[in-house]
């Protein structure tokens, strides 16, 4: 709906129609002082005045983007804000949100009733599972399908944040990182000309090690509390044999993967101008799929079975509104870092190039992986996948070990941080609902950092 009101005022306004890119060489980073302030924003409301973040982070969300946006009109005029502001929400905020509510409508509708003990073994097993799934229906799916169940079989155990915190390590995280399927930043890649197999190949050891070595990391800590502390006395959900109900929509979920395979591999050749924003057609489509999957998933379903996963649209909400003043306002910094050398953050991209101007790997995979942690990986991707080469099949030729490179850093590090990738803050969201104390951004960042980089150190010796 939103694409079809911005086409009808392309065609009613057409002088509109154009507006004149960022010029990121000439931008100051002054520039990015509203986008630090959302990310400062999540980081501190919450741990300082938990209880009015959670009443008004969209109030505050749009005072930031409001922040940016009247300058930015006064300082560039009408046309080219609103051309900012349509290009955030056409090319990335409405095609990441609406594959996110396709796949959190469908995954909702799926009921893993009963509960289990969650025990160390079982715990790792549904970790496992979870990582698995996640390259195959995406991690925000996988999340959505098995953070409910999980949650569940550790409501008696007296610590279980570790739990979840492990959950978007591997699940919201590392699983995707198979496939395009299963995480945004290669689902981007896919659609510049990456090859699937060529991500399923290259991809596959840096995650198997990943994985492998976090269940373990897992295991030992979870087997520890769990002698050490035990259980509490009653269980809120006492055992019970698992039943899966919702079934109806395991097919909605394979037509999800179908309409995005869709758009990668049917190419019309019609594109649309939107104010200067290129739309083509087979997003178009994909987008209005996924809509309609999404709309029959909630026509198919049983109430009952919502009721029973607790289902409501809060986590979307909150994701919606979050990311909608970051895509909005994190335009000013891509464009300073599409800048190269040119723009304020010359020495950033320098740090990238050896002194014989070829590709430096390693600062590929950590500059992208901080970069993601804090700018949400996606975008992050893109620009350094542009800044490498740019040709998907010069990436996947000479350029391979870069590529690989700039594609672990997305992947893996947007578990660094909440905001690194849009399943993490879905996930604590129904944590927090249901009840888990989940640790503020700097307490989630202190778990990150202290478990994943030095994994990261190790992976870059052994890959790199």
């Amino acid at each position: 709906m939103s694409r079809l009101i911005a086409l009808i005022m392309l065609c009613c306004t057409p002088l509109l129609a154009h507006a004149a890119a960022l010029d990121g060489a000439s931008l100051s980073l002054l520039w990015g002082v509203p986008f630090a302030g959302i990310l400062l924003s999540i980081a501190l409301f919450p741990i300082v005045a938990p209880e009015f973040w959670h009443h008004h982070f969209g109030k505050i969300t749009a005072g930031w983007t409001l922040l940016f946006l009247l300058p930015f009109t006064l300082s560039f005029g009408g046309a080219t804000a609103a051309g900012l502001v349509v290009h955030a929400m056409l090319a990335e905020f409405i095609p990441f949100v609406v594959l996110l509510f396709a796949l959190y409508t469908v995954s909702g509708g799926i009921l893993v009733a009963g509960n289990l003990h969650g025990s160390p073994a079982l715990n790792t097993g549904l970790l496992a599972l979870g990582t698995v799934l996640a390259s195959v229906m995406g991690t925000t799916g996988a999340a959505m399908l098995l953070i409910r169940p999980l949650i569940k079989a550790n409501d008696n155990r007296r610590h279980n944040v570790h739990v979840v915190v492990f959950f978007i390590f591997l699940v919201a995280n590392i699983g995707g990182g198979l496939t395009p399927l299963g995480d945004p930043p290669l689902f981007l890649g896919f659609l510049k000309g990456v090859d699937f197999g060529w991500t399923l190949q290259a991809m596959a050891l840096p995650v198997l090690l990943m994985a492998l070595a976090l269940l373990l990391i897992f295991y030992t800590i979870d087997s520890y509390l769990f002698r050490k502390e035990g259980v509490l006395p009653r269980d809120r959900t006492p055992d019970s044999p698992l039943r899966i109900s919702g079934l109806q929509n395991l097919p909605l979920l394979g037509a999800v993967i179908a309409a995005v395979l869709l758009s990668g591999i049917w190419k019309p050749g019609v594109v649309f101008d939107v104010m200067g924003t290129p739309v083509a057609l087979q997003n178009l489509v994909r987008d209005l799929l996924l809509l309609g999957i999404a709309a029959l998933s909630l026509w198919l379903t049983p109430q009952a079975i919502r009721e029973g996963n607790e289902f409501n649209w809060d986590p979307m909400l909150e994701v919606g509104k979050l990311f909608a003043g970051i895509f909005i306002t994190i335009g000013p910094v891509l464009a300073v870092l599409q800048a190269g050398e040119q723009g304020a953050l010359a020495g950033l991209v320098q740090l990238v190039t050896t002194a014989q101007g070829t590709p430096d790997n390693v600062m590929y995979f950590w500059l992208t992986g901080l970069l993601s942690s804090f700018l949400d990986n996606a975008p992050t991707y893109l620009v350094f996948f542009n800044l490498a080469s740019g040709d998907a099949a010069t990436l996947m030729g000479p350029l391979a070990p870069t590529l690989l490179a700039i594609s672990m850093g997305a992947v893996f590090m947007g578990a660094c941080t909440y905001i690194g990738n849009a399943p993490n803050f879905m996930v604590k969201a129904i944590a927090q609902q249901r009840g888990i104390a989940m640790p503020s951004f700097f307490g989630y960042m202190a778990w990150s950092f202290g478990i994943l980089l030095p994994l990261f150190l190790l992976l870059t010796l052994i890959v790199l």
